[in-house]
């Protein structure tokens, strides 16, 4: 039984055109749906630019703020520039003391769970993790990952969680101004770029991405990486048995799952692909999910294979635009496979509310708005040599 429904929408379109005319919210959007056009596209950066604010999403998220999300709405060499300023904290977690802190991290919110009759996933152990694990990357106080774990996982599209984060972002970014401490916020409070300090605008527009950015996304994956080793619990024995299997294992569980559907590049100057001419202007959709199931470059697409060899996968994006995030998304799935693998005897599935992204020319499960599960703990006697 898959307890995820592993459906992939975009077959039959990639198979001929490679690619999907797709309405979002009345506007189409011809998707990308092959992996090399999909990675050739994306590091074209002059003929599918970022530098278009709010159309990066799709749809757009006009409604939802008014500042330009950076670094991703820019393109190099601007882009260059402005990730640079940001990228030792997203750095982080490739330090040793970062993946210790995070293991532990893992280690002590799975213990509050294992054995209990029912654990809802979501709440009481995916977003506890991705938020304190957030708040250690940032360098903020424990307590502020804690505040963290009440927002919904979908900040911007959800009221009451957009009105907290940005009261939240006003009262540090206002702290961070007068007193600038050593965490994220005071740093770009101290930032220079071309000889001048960041505008609040600019301030506030990196503050959103580093939250909207990589909060549903990560605890998507970590839901179905809890749901495949239910499904799979030969697979739960294997990462067991032989723990080096944990990294070829988080790339696979990442690229079946891509959590992110697609992102939008705009045309500048119009383009062609596939014999699809898109006027100036418009724009076109990079397809990470589906050029994930490639079957041309990734043999049995949509089985989970822990041991994939030479796993290109794009989930975290490529090019100039490769996810800022990606060492932490990395570092806290590689720690929930191997915690769980290591105090988990067995999984079992109760019942999920599945969330599912669904526009009028395709469908498909992106995470759960709730996961019921049992994890069963290993007895002494399990691990006993």
């Amino acid at each position: 039984m898959n307890t995820w429904d592993l459906t992939d929408p975009f077959k039959a379109a990639r198979a001929s055109s490679g690619l999907l005319a797709a309405d979002f919210a009345g506007e189409t959007i011809p998707m990308i749906l092959r992996h090399g056009d999909v990675r050739r596209a994306a590091r074209n950066v002059k003929g599918f630019s970022s530098d278009a604010p709010f159309r990066v999403p799709i749809p757009g998220e006009e409604p939802f703020r008014d500042v330009r999300e950076l670094p991703i709405e820019t393109d190099p060499p601007e882009h260059t520039a402005y990730r640079a300023l940001v990228q030792p904290f997203f750095e982080r977690p490739k330090q040793p003391e970062m993946m210790e802190a995070i293991g532990e991290l893992t280690a002590t919110l799975l213990d509050a769970v294992i054995g209990r009759d029912e654990v809802e996933v979501i709440q009481e152990f995916a977003v506890k993790l991705q938020s304190r694990a957030l708040a250690m990357m940032l360098k903020r106080p424990p307590e502020d990952g804690l505040l963290w774990e009440n927002w919904n996982t979908n900040l911007l599209y959800e009221d009451a969680s957009r009105t907290a984060l940005y009261r939240y972002l006003d009262r540090v970014l206002a702290d961070a101004a007068a007193d600038p401490g050593d965490d994220l916020f005071g740093a770009l409070s101290k930032a220079t770029l071309d000889g001048r300090k960041l505008t609040a605008d600019e301030i506030l527009g990196f503050a959103i991405l580093t939250f909207a950015g990589g909060r549903d996304t990560v605890v998507s994956v970590i839901a179905f990486a809890l749901a495949h080793l239910a499904d799979r619990p030969e697979d739960l024995s294997r990462l067991r048995a032989d723990p080096e299997l944990i990294r070829s294992a988080a790339e696979e569980i990442v690229r079946v799952c891509s959590p992110l559907t697609h992102i939008g590049r705009t045309c500048p100057a119009g383009t062609e692909i596939n014999g699809l001419r898109i006027p100036p202007g418009h724009r076109a959709s990079l397809c990470w999910a589906s050029a994930n199931r490639d079957e041309s470059v990734f043999p049995d697409a949509d089985e989970v294979r822990l041991d994939r060899r030479g796993n290109a996968h794009v989930a975290y994006g490529v090019g100039p635009h490769t996810c800022l995030g990606a060492h932490q998304a990395r570092l806290i799935l590689r720690s929930v496979l191997e915690k769980v693998s290591q105090k988990v005897s067995r999984i079992d599935f109760l019942s999920g509310e599945p969330k599912v992204e669904q526009w009028p020319d395709y469908r498909r499960q992106t995470g759960y708005e709730a996961l019921k599960m049992t994890l069963h703990p290993i007895r002494n006697e399990e691990t006993a040599p």
